[in-house]
């Protein structure tokens, strides 16, 4: 299976490059500050369109955890000038799809449609970006919705439960110690004032990126957008607190005890990120650095760890460089049957140590770097993904010229680089490790693992 990835990832290097040019991407300001991006893509005669908003779960404070989720809910829930289910009703008569999602930077709204519908999207957008309705009935059975939600994709899921008490643990008053659904008694407690005070506050032209990508001419966009968000007044927006995480003062730890069946560890250290980095070049470092540890079957973790040792059945790492606030580097698995979730974190703590006292070797580098090319090729299949990248970047202020720096600046991060990150970052100060402690699964129900995925339609 490795030699078969890694096979596959050469042989693409060298054609794709020539493909790997970045595409050109229109930008424009409307009078009211909506920010505009336009990029063509014309294989196929779809577009899509995507109305990013510079609000989520980091955006809260207590007692009002999850309110971005549950609007976004609410959303669809009519205008004066379209009732309820009209939203969708309109988009799938169009032969489109559509859906939102929330997470800690960013609430988002999207359309897939034949080119030539795309007005039907500014339309509806556009009307509920001033004009919702948040009707007291159907705000009280959208909670019980969303609570349910919460049930299934949180309550009932190890993994998920463990996540959200490590985060509580790992950031002291850094905003992503909350989940982005928010806290059950948070959500059960939400008004439609409160609701109603979030959607002034922050639904706003000036406060949000659209960005269509497909089919599309970017002067008629741009005429579109004018004709249907031009008219919606700015708001006066308030700047986000820094709430800057306090400097953490030794390892930290967490035992969930939670009826499983297998054990399960995450770890993670707090790094910077591409939004405030001291060091531009560092984040990049780190993402090669979690590419030299995960990056597939031949990656360290996997080769040494799951096939070597067989300390791990299981095992992975991640880092995300394009958070709005300094975020965790990842290293999370399941320990090899005989085998204890110590024993799997003594292992990873001898592989970054390995990591700290040696310079990567400069082949994997250059699988790392060949499957970041690969991957960014790939990307270019998706025109949802390709405005994702946009609207992403762009909504948590590093601005949408990032996406096509990255190929570059990965290929530039040195086998140093990458051991400077890892002995100035995966250090015990800066660690919190949790750990899963399995409970007997209860008779007659089947345990977590087995059962079926489950939960919302909401991307994250």
């Amino acid at each position: 299976m490795a030699l078969q990835r890694s096979f596959g990832l050469f042989i693409l290097a060298a054609p794709l490059a020539l493909h790997a040019a970045p595409p050109k991407i229109s930008e424009f300001t409307l009078n009211n500050g909506l920010k505009v991006l336009v990029q063509e893509d014309h294989r196929a005669p779809v577009a899509v369109s995507q109305v990013w908003y510079k609000v989520g779960a980091s955006y809260e404070h207590d007692g009002i955890t999850g309110v971005s989720h549950m609007l976004e809910h609410m959303m669809f829930k009519g205008t004066k000038k379209h009732p309820p289910g009209e939203f969708s009703r309109i988009i799938s008569a169009n032969g489109g799809s559509e859906n939102a999602f929330t997470g800690q930077d960013y609430t988002a709204y999207f359309q897939t449609l034949e080119q030539s519908r795309l007005p039907v999207s500014f339309e509806l957008e556009a009307d509920r970006m001033r004009n919702l309705r948040l009707l007291p009935d159907e705000f009280t059975k959208e909670q019980q919705v969303v609570l349910e939600e919460r049930r299934m994709r949180t309550e009932d899921e190890p993994h998920a439960k463990l996540d959200e008490h490590f985060d509580a643990l790992a950031y002291s008053n850094s905003p992503y110690k909350n989940p982005v659904i928010g806290w059950p008694d948070d959500v059960s407690h939400l008004t439609v004032d409160d609701l109603s005070a979030w959607y002034r506050q922050w639904y706003a032209p000036n406060n949000a990126t659209l960005v269509v990508v497909g089919d599309v001419d970017p002067e008629n966009v741009r005429k579109l957008a004018q004709k249907y968000f031009g008219p919606l007044k700015p708001s006066t927006l308030p700047a986000p607190k820094p709430r800057g995480e306090v400097e953490q003062l030794g390892i930290r730890r967490i035992t969930v005890k939670l009826p499983a069946k297998l054990p399960f560890l995450t770890m993670g250290y707090k790094t910077p990120v591409l939004k405030g980095a001291a060091e531009a070049w560092e984040p990049y470092a780190l993402e090669v650095l979690a590419g030299v540890l995960d990056g597939g079957s031949s990656a360290r973790l996997e080769s040494r760890l799951v096939r070597g040792q067989q300390i791990a059945a299981s095992i992975g790492a991640g880092y995300d460089l394009n958070s709005r606030l300094p975020a965790l580097f990842s290293v999370r698995g399941t320990p090899a049957q005989g085998k204890s979730v110590e024993d799997l974190e003594k292992a990873i703590l001898a592989e970054i140590r390995q990591l700290q006292d040696q310079p990567a070797a400069a082949d994997e580098l250059e699988r790392v770097k060949a499957q970041v090319l690969a991957s960014k090729v790939y990307e270019r299949d998706s025109i949802f993904y390709q405005a994702m990248q946009l609207g992403m970047t762009e909504t948590v202020g590093l601005g949408w010229k990032t996406v096509g720096e990255y190929v570059d600046k990965i290929n530039s991060v040195t086998p140093e680089q990458v051991q400077k990150v890892a002995k100035k970052y995966l250090v015990e100060d800066r660690l919190s490790i949790g750990h899963l402690d399995p409970l007997p699964i209860p008779e007659g129900q089947t345990a977590p693992e087995d059962r079926a995925p489950q939960g919302g339609q909401h991307v994250r």
